[in-house]
Order: structure tokens, then C-alpha cells, then sequence
């Protein structure tokens, strides 16, 4: 099968959008596939081609999100070239930019189009408003998402069911929603995969002792991902515990806040900021961690979850549909309600050794179910669907890119 993947992020650009993609890229071409990827130039506004034309960089602006670009423009010599690709399926990773151009794609040469629900853009409107109008923008939001979800793609996949409830029961959304949780390459992640010096010399660099209990967060440093609740958390689990440190690992454009917050506090000796850290690194901080803790009730799944459970973590999140098909309490961590809970978890995981011993093995067994090479299979059988029904409504479709540039939508 020739599949084209259409996304506005992917590397060098690290998330956990681009991450899932280079995995699922990888599987699906171990299974025998071949993957062609449309995506944006996140360093100038120049078209490259790489890889033997199999990656298509577009020219793309900043809006202000990270450092996040969107493209609109789609110039007939591309389009040819994705012509020539002679894809079987797209799938689209975001429902603007380029994924409008998927869209077109997939209607101008009647592909099937196959579409993943990333990310919950209501809870990012405020980045781009700074606060004026959100009621308004998320309107617009969840129009042009519903729009984009339901009227053009052949096939919705989401990772959570979370995303799922979102659709059908906020947006009403009447078609087939798939529920595939995003596979990560686990073995990346096993700790037998590191060498002792590699934990060791990044201990010392942090000046993390061996008898320190390691707290994890890994992502970006918005509001939204309420890290303050784990600064909170660690300015009360001090004071019964000296030797626990908070690790952030991630930047963001309120990492300075985060910070004043530790300064506030006076848990500078207790609260580590790594900064933004080397893809290839990830796994030897995980290595380091003791415990992996997030707050946050903006993820469609959080794919940094089944990172720690992959590296034997046991894993203390907020109890959200995103993560409750993933933690399990008393198996492979514990879902906590509030901040009192939260601490009551990272008490009994410190005072009970064998109970956390136990976690730890069970963490990363639950993480084998989140194989890339399941996942591919997963959305490969989604793929076949996509075509099913494509065959049977070509003669529906409607819209074509030669209407699109006529109406001063292309670039030169």
C-alpha cells in the first residue's frame, strides 16, 4: 500500500504529534508499506524535497503557538509530484494547513482520506487571542473541526475515548469514529537499553544523588499543563521528604513562570528544569525518574505516559478519560482526584518498596499492548476500510484544486 501522511508537525520539530508519526512511518514500512510525508519547512519559507522526493517540506508562517508553523500554500508542481506518488490512502494528522491541503488532495484525485484527531484546539485558543474573544474562537474551532471531521474525511481515528465523547457527544458527530490509542516504539524506552554510565554522568550533571526519589514530568511548559499542581505537590511532599526531587523536563512559553513559582516556594535544591532535551536523550531521563506524574486534562492521550510505563515507571495522573484506559490503580500506577490525593500516592509508593516494585513490573507490561507494530495494524485495517467505501462514493465527491486556484489559493 502507498500512503501518503499529511501533518504540520514532524521532525526536526519534536511533539508528541511528530513522534507518533516518524512511529507509525516505521512500522507501517517494517510491514512491507512505502510512506510519503507532506509537511511544513519549520525554517523558512523555501520548498524542499528529501528523502527521494518521499518528503515534501512546505513553505510555513509561526502563529504563535511554540514554534509551530501553518502553510496555505500549495503550488501546482506539487501537486503533481503527489500525483505521481499514486498514494492508495492519506492520512491527514491535522485538521488545518496542511491538512486542508490533504483534503483537497484526497478530493481532486479521488483518495480515500483517513484522518487522526490530535489535539484538543480548544484548550489552545488562548494563544493566539491572548484572552480577547475565546468564546467566539472556539466556536470557529469547533465548526471548522466538525466541518473537517465529519463532512470531508472517509474515516476518523482517535486515540481516546476522550476524543471519541467529544465528538459524538459535544459535536454530534454522525459516522464512524475509530478508537486506535497511539503506539510508541516501547523498546526504545527499556531500561536495560542504557548504559549504568549514561544514568550515572546525567545524575551528576543534575546533581541528583542516589538516594534521591525522582519525580518525572516530561512536555511542554504551557498553563494548560498544569504543572503548578506538581510544583504544589512537591512544596508539601518536602516536608516529610527531604530527598525528592521534581524533574520537568520540557520548555515552553511559561517555563518562567514555573520557575518564579519554585523560587516562591524556595525549592530551588528540589525542582530540576532541564530545558528542552535532544529526542534521542528522552529515554535516559526516564532512566533517571523514579515515578512519572502529569496534571494535565488537555491531552487527547499523552503519549508520555505509555514513555514511562515502557521504561518501568509507575505513573500518578489526573484522573482524565485520557489516561483511565491506561493507568490502572494498584496495577501500573494511580489515578489521583486533586492534590491531596496526588501527594497520598507519592507517600505510599516511597513507604511501600515492594508495592512499588510490583508497579514497576506491571508499568512496563502494560506498556507492550502500545507497540508501534500493533498500532500499524490497527490503522492499516482502518486504511482498508477507507477504500471500501471510497470506491462506492466517488461519484459523490465534490470540489476540485483546479477551483481552489482559481480562486487565488495556490502559490506560484
Amino acid at each position: 500500500m502507498r500512503v501518503g501522511i499529511f501533518t504540520d508537525t514532524y521532525p526536526p520539530y519534536i511533539n508528541g504529534v511528530s513522534t507518533s508519526i516518524v512511529m507509525l512511518k516505521g512500522a507501517l514500512e517494517k510491514l512491507g508499506h512505502e510512506v510519503f510525508i507532506v509537511t511544513v519547512n519549520n525554517e523558512n519559507m523555501s520548498y524542499k524535497y528529501e528523502d527521494d522526493d518521499k518528503i515534501i517540506r512546505l513553505p510555513g508562517i509561526p502563529i504563535g503557538i511554540y514554534d509551530y508553523r501553518l502553510t496555505g500554500i500549495y503550488p501546482i508542481r506539487v501537486i503533481n509530484k503527489i500525483k505521481n506518488w499514486n498514494l492508495d490512502v492519506i492520512h491527514s494528522q491535522t485538521e488545518f494547513g496542511v491538512g486542508t491541503f490533504a483534503r483537497l488532495i484526497a478530493k481532486q484525485f479521488h483518495i480515500p482520506l483517513v484522518h487522526t484527531y490530535h489535539t484538543m484546539y480548544e484548550d489552545y485558543v488562548h494563544y493566539i487571542t491572548k484572552g480577547y474573544f475565546n468564546g467566539t474562537s472556539k466556536k470557529i474551532v469547533e465548526y471548522l473541526t466538525k466541518f473537517y471531521c465529519d463532512k470531508t474525511a472517509t474515516e476518523l481515528i482517535v486515540p481516546t475515548k476522550k476524543a471519541y465523547d467529544l465528538f459524538k457527544n459535544k459535536y454530534k458527530v454522525d459516522r464512524n469514529i475509530h478508537i486506535i490509542p497511539t503506539g510508541i516504539e516501547i523498546d526504545r524506552f527499556y531500561k536495560e537499553k542504557l548504559k549504568k554510565s549514561q544514568i550515572s554522568d546525567l545524575k551528576r550533571i543534575l546533581s541528583i544523588q542516589n538516594e534521591d526519589f525522582v519525580i518525572l514530568f516530561v512536555g511542554r511548559l504551557g498553563k494548560e499543563k498544569s504543572v503548578d499542581v506538581l510544583i504544589d505537590g512537591q512544596k508539601e511532599i518536602i516536608k516529610r521528604y527531604k530527598n525528592v526531587k521534581l524533574m520537568i523536563v520540557g520548555d515552553g512559553p511559561d517555563m518562567e513562570y514555573f520557575k518564579k513559582m519554585v523560587s516562591n516556594y524556595k525549592l530551588e535544591n528540589n525542582v530540576i528544569f532541564t530545558g528542552k532535551v535532544p529526542y534521542d536523550d528522552i529515554p535516559i531521563y526516564y532512566g533517571v525518574a523514579d515515578v512519572f506524574a502529569t496534571a494535565s486534562q488537555t491531552e487527547t492521550q499523552g503519549l508520555t505516559v505509555i514513555e514511562a510505563m515502557a521504561a518501568s515507571l509507575p505513573v500518578l495522573a489526573i484522573d482524565d478519560d485520557s489516561f483511565r484506559l491506561t493507568v490502572v490503580n494498584d496495577l501500573n500506577g494511580y489515578l489521583f482526584k486533586d492534590l491531596k490525593e496526588y501527594i497520598k500516592h507519592v507517600y505510599y509508593l516511597i513507604e511501600n518498596p515492594k508495592e512499588y516494585s510490583k508497579i514497576k513490573k506491571q508499568a512496563r507490561v502494560s506498556a507492550d499492548v502500545h507497540s508501534s507494530k500493533y498500532f500499524a495494524e490497527r490503522v492499516l485495517d482502518v486504511y482498508k476500510i477507507a477504500i471500501e467505501t471510497n470506491n462506492g462514493n466517488k461519484d459523490i465527491l465534490v470540489g476540485t484544486i483546479e477551483e481552489v486556484i482559481k480562486r487565488g489559493l495556490h502559490g506560484k
